[in-house]
């Protein structure tokens, strides 16, 4: 065997693997496209198919959404195996243009969306930010995510929650356009020098500041942070989970009611990967009048939206029904008024499905921050 080969091998600890099948039994991309992460994990054992292998489409169907590793008896992360092939078609460079321009905006510009570096704290005008100063000691230091940035429709995530932070007196701060991509997406691409790269510089950004933890708008970025930052000095924590913390602490004073059946969509980057639950659905039922239910398939059983591991740059072959579809069907069954969730990909995957679908009179997909932002006491 080749050390090319025997590096593969170790680097994703294949020989771990058991075949027992309970990574592609579990996971959600089985029922609409060709994914079969158990068949991968074996082939990839043997060196001359791994170009071969990498060829395939299937690929690039995984949402990174660790379905299959919450799943593994055996502890191991069998979507890894499936970054790792990404990563050869990178570095050959046959890559779709729209994975390649997203690539070479984040070397650029910070962010994947193509868009000017400078403008990347725009969504603060004509708000009252605390911007982070190297040196200055603050207790939460905001992160905000080139999604929210840069996207008007999720914007509001970062607009609302520098309210809530005023009228509570909490001690915060943001970054401004110093902020640059925390290379999720560029993880799960499979360009590992750009993440590499990425992980160096936000590392010695971040450790600049004297902060006691670092909130995450985005679970991408939360996720990201705590698990892939091994050198960051923060604590990394969602937003979800300060907000629920002033919410025990009596912090938080909502105004008015909310007389709506909610089901909260538990994001995979959130759930599955950050292990927050609880939080989100706290701070849904203490609005006043809120119905909460819930998905059969919820916490760790969530049905993934097909927004993460690039997805948002990579369009499947398959023409069968979305999962974010297959999401608002089940949320219209249980005749919820409105999908909750924490996570700007899910935000966009699932009111694309709604709109396609015409529930859009009926239904309304909302950001809990977007929520929030609707009942903090003036």
């Amino acid at each position: 065997m080749s050390t090319e080969s025997q590096t593969f091998t170790e680097k994703y600890d294949l020989l771990g693997c058991i075949q027992c099948g309970r990574c592609t039994g579990g996971c959600p991309v089985t029922v609409r496209a060709d994914l079969n992460v158990r068949r991968f994990v074996y082939d990839a054992y043997h060196e001359e198919k791994l170009e071969e292998l990498a060829r395939l489409a299937e690929i690039w169907d995984c949402t990174a959404c660790h379905t299959c590793a919450v799943r593994c008896p055996k502890g191991l992360k069998p979507l890894e195996v499936l970054l790792g092939l990404r990563t050869m078609i990178i570095e050959s460079g046959k890559v779709e243009p729209t994975v390649r321009d997203a690539l070479q905006s984040v070397l650029l510009e910070g962010n994947p969306w193509e868009k000017s570096r400078a403008a990347r704290s725009d969504w603060m005008e004509g708000l009252d930010v605390k911007i982070a100063e190297p040196g200055v000691p603050v207790e939460n230091l905001f992160f905000v995510c080139c999604t929210i940035a840069y996207d008007p429709r999720v914007q509001s995530v970062a607009k609302n929650i520098v309210g809530l932070l005023n009228k509570a007196g909490i001690d915060y701060a943001f970054l401004d356009e110093s902020e640059t991509c925390c290379g999720s997406e560029v993880f799960t691409l499979g360009e590992e020098g750009l993440f590499e790269m990425l992980v160096e510089d936000n590392t010695e950004l971040l450790n600049e500041y004297t902060a006691k933890r670092i909130v995450c708008l985005s679970p991408h970025c939360f996720t990201t942070y705590k698990t892939r930052y091994p050198d960051l000095k923060a604590e990394v924590i969602h937003y979800t989970q300060l907000l629920e913390e002033l919410l025990r602490e009596g912090k938080l004073v909502w105004k008015g009611d909310l007389q709506k059946k909610i089901v909260f969509h538990d994001p995979c980057y959130l759930g599955k990967q950050g292990d927050v639950y609880d939080e989100p659905r706290a701070l849904l039922k203490s609005i006043p009048g809120v119905n909460l239910v819930e998905f059969e398939r919820r916490r760790e059983r969530s049905l993934c939206c097909e927004g993460g591991g690039g997805k948002m740059w990579v369009e499947s072959e398959s023409k069968k029904e979305r999962l974010a579809e297959t999401r608002i069907k089940d949320a219209k069954a249980l005749e919820a008024d409105i999908v909750a969730v924490a996570c700007p990909f899910c935000v966009l995957t699932l009111e694309d499905a709604m709109k396609g679908l015409g529930y859009e009179e009926e239904m309304r997909v909302a950001e809990i921050m977007e929520l929030l932002g609707e009942f903090v006491e003036a």
